[in-house]
């Protein structure tokens, strides 16, 4: 219990519908759903770093809680069609939704993106509330 605890405080809440978070555990899956969470999106390709658990696993404990789990795994900066399912996934949840992948940056930058692109935030909000989560979204939003 006292790993998830301390995992839960690496949930960054960046809006009230969206957070990020560096790489969970498959115990964490549960303890996002009792947090209130919906859905995870996986933005962390399969064997990025040795040990990490892989998208069958974190899946099969989403199934196991009971949430939505979509794999969206980007490698270095998002494709449109990365931004573009993300940001579906995230339009179609029905709560909360928590995204990850190794440091987090990623997904933050995924969905920021197509926030942007859509006019549903502006740039400099999103910087905000980029950095009030811990990233740095300057060099990725003009």
């Amino acid at each position: 219990m006292k790993k998830v605890a301390q995992d839960m405080t690496e949930f960054r809440k960046v809006t009230d519908v969206f957070s990020v978070a560096p790489q969970i555990e498959p115990g964490d899956i549960a303890a996002a759903a009792a947090k209130g969470f919906v859905m995870v999106i996986n933005n962390r390709p399969d064997g990025e770093e040795p040990g990490q658990p892989t998208n069958a696993e974190m899946e099969a404990e989403a199934k196991k809680a009971g949430i939505a789990y979509h794999y969206v795994p980007v490698r270095g900066m998002p494709t449109q069609d990365q931004i573009d399912a993300e940001q579906g996934y995230i339009e179609a949840a029905t709560g909360p939704v928590l995204a990850y992948c190794r440091s987090g940056t990623r997904s933050i930058v995924t969905w920021s993106v197509g926030q942007s692109q859509t006019g549903l935030r502006s740039n400099q909000d999103l910087i905000a509330l980029g950095a009030a989560a811990g990233y740095d979204l300057s060099g990725v939003l003009p």
